[in-house]
């Protein structure tokens, strides 16, 4: 992190021109492991994803090749439910699928991995190729960076209280 960054700088989000696929690109001060521990152990999970002004709980949480996952995220309590299977869970790349149950028939398939930039920090990478542009442009005008940049910054502040 540069001395101009802020303390919790914004995602990179990118729509691509060619496929309907989204790309999402963020430095933490972290490591790799410390990453992927907190995207694949629930109760570090449902700590920082999302907004701020939800919650989420685990519904199930099998993380291996093969595996599934599912969560509630809760708003005003109105509950909105994800699930997705986990296809490749590997040392720093989580290959998976992702469906919000609002929309039960868009599902996409995403891609994170985390790249050891040598001095204690790690960027983010994660692509979404989701099945339509319809789909893609529907995600991208939901308002999700501000799930993505709140949810990563309350990761930042679990990366610096050093509780991963």
């Amino acid at each position: 992190m540069t001395a101009t960054q802020t303390r919790y700088p914004e995602a990179a989000i990118e729509a691509d021109r060619e496929v309907p696929l989204i790309r999402i690109t963020r430095d933490f001060r972290g490591t790799p492991a410390q990453l992927m521990k907190a995207h694949i152990d629930p109760e570090l999970f449902v700590r920082w994803v999302g907004p701020d002004a939800i919650s989420s709980r685990i519904i199930d949480w099998d993380v291996r090749d093969g595996g599934s996952w599912s969560y509630v995220s809760t708003h005003e309590g109105q509950e909105f439910g994800f699930r997705g299977c986990f296809h490749t869970v590997g040392e720093d790349k989580i290959v998976q699928t992702f469906t919000f149950l609002g929309m039960p028939d868009a599902v996409s398939l995403e891609t994170l991995w985390f790249e050891d930039l040598g001095d204690g920090s790690t960027r983010l990478h994660a692509q979404s190729l989701c099945d339509s542009f319809e789909a893609r442009d529907g995600w991208l005008a939901s308002g999700m960076e501000v799930g993505v940049n709140e949810g990563y910054a309350a990761l930042d502040r679990i990366l610096a209280a050093d509780e991963i």
